[in-house]
């Protein structure tokens, strides 16, 4: 249904999404420092005559598109933040900002949803219920989504269902993967530090060395993935720094340990934390050391609703033809903050690819892809609001 018509007006106002995606890109904001950005989402939205609601969990902007029927409120989402990374692509709207660049497609994500908006927009009339549009602050970071969610906005008018993509690099261009179930990891933080006894390297006797210590708690909790746990159900302990000492002939006091704990299972996330403690405690007492453990919760895993998903499957393969939606093979242990979202209301997040003869590496100075990928997501994301308004989640 509307296929056409959204396809005509997301060709009608691509220019204009291709000149806000470099705007953004040439601009970048780091984690709720989007005020540029927001600034210009909010402005984009009232000069569209749409109901815009701002400095929500700082940053965060709403518009909200009333439809000419009565219906249901759908709730389609975009990110906002880049990352403090220096940029070394060579495009002409290079960022200009120092140490800051849009390295994930966030400018991607927030251009499109104002592309989408300016075709939704157009179609009022014909929507038999509501569009929230969801621009989100911090998703880099500590994540934007819950405090938005906390402010209120899935309420007036409740929202019934929510959906969001990512512009994806594994992915090639013109394809859609969409996934059931567990999609995305919770990437929950930690930091251990082994408290010693420094002293003379060549006197070890007289030390509690933190060295040898946090070399065994790093190989014992790495058992608890490979020995401790279900191997059906995935998890993953990384250590990502390893700091202690500064010299060659020094003992020192102590070694401090970072790293990320991610699973796709509520129970087994918080059961990895305690079976970590107990390896740091028994190993600390045994060698007459003591320590500190913290955990930093973030994102909960994201699980996307299986009926969501199927709208998604099939309103993705009106736009780009069914032979280019596929599913994901397997989960992905990188995070998202939608899935507070999906916590909360019927919601799936979907991947629309970018790679041409190549991976497109995210996260990375060099990272860029190609504007016309904005008409996929764009009119998928019209399609997905459409169908939504007249199906049944």
């Amino acid at each position: 249904m509307y296929t056409k018509k959204i396809k005509t007006l997301v060709g009608k106002y691509y220019e204009e999404g291709v000149r806000i995606r470099h705007e953004l890109h040439m601009y970048p904001e780091i984690s709720f420092q989007e005020e540029k950005t927001a600034k210009l989402v909010a402005d984009k939205l009232t000069e569209l005559g749409i109901e815009v609601q701002t400095a929500i969990a700082k940053t965060g902007v709403i518009g909200l598109i009333r439809g000419g029927k009565p219906g249901k409120t759908v709730l389609l989402r975009a990110d906002m933040d880049a990352l403090s990374m220096t940029e070394e692509a060579d495009v002409s709207y290079k960022s200009k900002i120092s140490g800051v660049m849009h390295a994930c497609g966030h400018d991607g994500h927030t251009a499109g949803l104002l592309l989408c908006a300016m075709v939704l927009n157009e179609m009022k009339e014909d929507l038999c219920g509501n569009v929230k549009l969801m621009f989100q602050p911090g998703e880099e970071r500590e994540g934007g989504a819950e405090p938005m969610i906390q402010e209120g906005i899935l309420e007036n008018p409740k929202v019934d269902a929510a959906f969001g993509c990512h512009l994806w690099g594994t992915a090639r261009e013109g394809t859609v993967l969409v996934s059931n179930g567990p999609t995305m990891a919770s990437p929950d933080e930690f930091k251990i530090k082994i408290i010693g006894k420094g002293g003379h390297g060549g006197m070890p006797q007289d030390t509690v060395d933190p060295i040898v210590i946090a070399a065994q708690v790093i190989t014992n909790i790495q058992m608890i993935i490979s020995r401790r746990k279900s191997p059906l159900k995935p998890a993953v302990i990384s250590f990502g720094s390893i700091h202690g000492g500064e010299t060659h002939n020094i003992i020192p006091d102590f070694v401090t340990l970072v790293g990320t704990i991610r699973t796709f299972d509520s129970t087994l996330r918080e059961w990895i934390p305690q079976a970590m403690r107990d390896i740091v405690d028994g190993i600390t007492k045994s060698q007459g050391a003591t320590y500190q453990f913290q955990v930093l919760k973030r994102f909960p895993p994201l699980v996307n609703d299986e009926k969501a998903t199927e709208i998604v499957r099939t309103s993705a393969a009106k736009v780009v033809g069914a032979k280019n939606v596929g599913y994901m093979q397997e989960p992905n242990m990188g995070a998202e903050d939608f899935a507070y979202l999906c916590q909360h209301v019927p919601a799936s997040f979907f991947f629309v690819g970018i790679a041409k003869d190549k991976p497109v590496i995210h996260h990375n100075p060099s990272f860029m892809w190609d504007d016309r990928n904005l008409l996929i997501s764009s009119a998928c994301l019209c399609q997905i609001a459409v169908d939504f308004l007249t199906c049944e989640v």
